[in-house]
């Protein structure tokens, strides 16, 4: 299934091309809260939650003192600007 181009906002995806994107991007759903995703890297690890007007990434225990880091982004960004202001980490 190919994606809509990069530059497309999040809200022009179809919910099927924004889990086969998170996906991609090595997030795995949860199997009972289906809207939320979870995603672990060697440096850092995050919950996203897809709400209905946006999305909201927690990084775990990312603060300086050790706390959370909570992020929310609208669906009007494209899918390009989300990548890379989620994925680069906190």
């Amino acid at each position: 299934m190919a994606l809509p181009a990069a530059a497309t906002p999040l809200y022009n995806h179809p919910l099927p091309d924004i889990e086969n994107w998170l996906n991609q991007q090595g997030c795995t759903q949860d199997t009972t809260e289906l809207h939320c995703w979870r995603i672990v890297r060697p440096r850092w690890e995050a919950e996203i939650v897809l709400e209905a007007d946006c999305m909201v990434v927690r990084y775990i225990n990312a603060g300086t003192d050790g706390k959370d880091m909570q992020r929310v982004f609208k669906y009007s960004l494209s899918r390009q600007d989300l990548e890379e202001a989620i994925f680069s980490g906190p």
